[in-house]
């Protein structure tokens, strides 16, 4: 029988061999298959980049350990400043026996799943998995952005969304969705008719289905740059500037423009953005008119009208 193999994320190929066909694991890869669905002792190799984030790193190794056979191969590799340097450290916790070779800037690290069950592991699962967040009210995630609380940019953005008079209305679309913050508020005016909540997060779309009970709300884990929408009336988004870690302003102007194809004429798209960020150019260039609103802090918020 051959051996079935997993992958989560993207690792270097120069660092780690990844078989072609093998099972993407990873929430931030559509189409991918969910860790927390597959059936223990699936697979008899996982290769796993992994992610910067202490509590998030832990559970997708934990998975990885529960999804392996007894004596499958783990390989797990992190550059060295976001969490390569404690990777062994944390396998090790698991029972493991590690390797730890450091090449191309990461730590990569090789151990196979001990015959028992690793110790430890659902206490790690539960602390990473979904969960309610006691302050919010609301399901949420680690590794999810903004995990256990409200971004200041979505909370500047939700209160200079229309109300009263001239609330939003028709079909609209929240780009980049999260946990379905924005879209809680959108969705309190009467005249909304149908909303599209899309996220490149399965994990945020998971939760947002679970913090919004309304039938007006669809979901979709999609990147938001590959999906094909048109005549909608509005649009609602604090669009991501950050792609592994870096800055890369380019996927905040992709949404931009996203906006501008998916909209009728006429039709608003609201968004925040830190005011680093240098999106006047791009609105300007897609849009009719734009129209900054005054808002305090580290953030701008407008109105664009195609």
């Amino acid at each position: 029988m051959a051996s079935l193999t997993a992958v989560y994320g993207a690792p270097p190929l120069k660092l780690a061999t990844v078989p072609q066909g093998s099972v993407q694991l990873s929430p931030l890869v559509p189409g991918g298959q969910s860790m927390d669905t597959l059936d223990g002792g699936a697979f008899d190799a996982i290769v796993v980049l992994a992610p910067p984030g202490a509590i998030e790193r832990r559970y997708v190794l934990a998975h990885a350990l529960r999804l392996l056979k007894p004596g499958g191969e783990l390989t797990a590799l992190a550059t060295k400043n976001a969490g390569g340097l404690r990777l062994r450290a944390e396998l090790e916790a698991f029972g493991c026996e590690v390797t730890d070779t450091p090449k191309g800037g990461h730590r990569i690290c090789r151990c196979e799943r001990p015959a028992a069950k690793p110790e430890g592991l659902d206490e790690v699962l539960a602390e990473g998995g979904p969960q309610i967040l006691p302050d919010l009210g609301l399901w949420s995630q680690p590794g999810v952005f903004s995990w256990n609380r409200i971004d200041p940019g979505s909370a500047a953005l939700v209160a200079h969304l229309p109300a009263g008079h001239s609330p939003l209305s028709g079909r609209g679309a929240d780009f980049g969705c999260g946990i379905g913050y924005l879209s809680r508020t959108v969705l309190t005016s009467a005249k909304v008719t149908d909303l599209l909540l899309v996220d490149i997060d399965r994990r945020a779309v998971d939760a947002a289905r679970r913090n919004i009970d309304d039938p007006r709300a669809r979901f979709e884990h999609a990147d938001v740059r590959h999906l094909a929408l048109e005549n909608l009336d509005f649009v609602v988004m604090n669009p991501p500037f950050h792609d592994g870690g870096d800055e890369d302003r380019s996927l905040g102007q992709a949404f931009i423009r996203k906006a501008s194809q998916s909209l009728r004429k006429g039709k608003s798209c609201w968004l925040v953005a830190n005011r680093h960020l240098p999106y006047e150019a791009i609105l300007a260039e897609c849009f009719t008119r734009v129209v900054p609103q005054e808002t305090p802090g580290g953030y701008k918020v407008f109105e664009a009208i195609k």
